[in-house]
């Protein structure tokens, strides 16, 4: 079995996060039992990789540690941010990737996601060993979203297309479980590397502990739940480009729209959006669904972050 959809909102509680906790470990612990979910369970369709291999889905998970994700290349929304936390995810996870532990994101527009375009999207994201992009025959992918409980009913309301959900699991002992891939990234390679790992492997992350707690603005949090994936404050530039002095350098009312609404600029042909689309190798700015004050909150933080830069 696994466990419900947890959807990722703000301002979580301590109370929601030890849920969450509590959750994944009666999943991991039913999961024992679950000796179903093996060869005779999982459909060990033929699939091609981000490299042109030739690979059959069973095959690409049987003994192994997996997180699973449904993607494709041109989405809007949810995908480019939920690619981006894999990735820090994957370096968490250091050098145990390809080894112990191994991602697979499957395109649901095969159509469109050929092994060329997937690798230059691999390639975006800094994917290393053991990290895999499929394509394949849409019904095949579509049978496989429908078995690994990833499969999103089509809803002319969700113009994302599909949860960004992640599935975690280790196959040879039959533990599985389904949470956000919009996950705080530690949370996540904790779960993929102790949980899943099981008992006799290293930790996959060291987990502090404080009594203080966390003190964060509206859009601090914003920005490292929505954009910090992507964008470094000061550090130089990750998958996009680093935000300090955004504020300084872009005019606030092209800033506001362009947060609220990118793929929007983009299509009109504003200039400075196709420029930054250009220069990040044509990587799209996700539309994060912010409303007018989140929008607000986030250019207020990143103004104070400038402020504070400049004393």
């Amino acid at each position: 079995m696994m466990t419900s959809y947890l959807r990722a909102a703000s301002g979580r509680s301590a109370g929601l996060f030890a849920a969450i906790v509590l959750l994944c470990v009666v999943s991991a612990r039913v999961g024992l039992t679950a000796q179903s979910w093996h060869a005779q369970y999982f459909p060990n369709v033929e699939l091609t990789t981000h490299t042109g291999a030739r690979v059959h889905f069973y095959d690409l998970i049987k003994g192994k540690t997996v997180a699973i994700e449904l993607i494709y290349t041109t989405c809007q929304f949810a995908c480019p941010l939920e690619t981006a936390r894999l990735a820090q995810v994957q370096d968490l996870l250091g050098d145990r990737m390809g080894k112990d532990v191994f991602f697979l994101s499957i395109s649901i527009d095969p159509a469109h996601d050929t092994p060329a375009v997937l690798k230059a999207f691999a390639e975006k994201y800094h994917a290393g060993p053991g990290w895999t992009f499929l394509t394949g025959k849409a019904e095949d992918i579509e049978l496989l979203s429908k078995k690994l409980g990833l499969y999103s009913t089509p809803d002319p309301e969700n113009k994302d297309g599909h949860i960004p959900a992640l599935l975690i699991g280790n196959e040879a002992t039959g533990q599985w479980m389904r949470g956000s891939a919009l996950d705080n990234p530690k949370m996540t390679a904790t779960m993929i590397g102790n949980w899943m790992g099981g008992y006799n492997t290293p930790p996959a992350v060291k987990m502090t502990s404080t009594t203080t707690p966390l003190k964060l603005t509206s859009g601090e949090y914003l920005f490292s739940t929505k954009c910090s994936a992507c964008h470094a404050l000061g550090q130089g530039n990750k998958v996009g480009p680093d935000l300090a002095g955004i504020t300084h350098t872009r005019d606030r009312q092209w800033l506001a729209k362009y947060i609220a609404d990118p793929d929007q600029l983009l299509k009109a042909g504003d200039p400075v959006a196709k420029e930054l689309f250009a220069r990040y190798k044509e990587m799209r700015m996700p539309n994060l669904q912010l409303n007018a004050d989140q929008v607000a909150d986030v250019i207020a933080y990143l103004d104070s972050i400038r402020s504070a830069t400049s004393k």
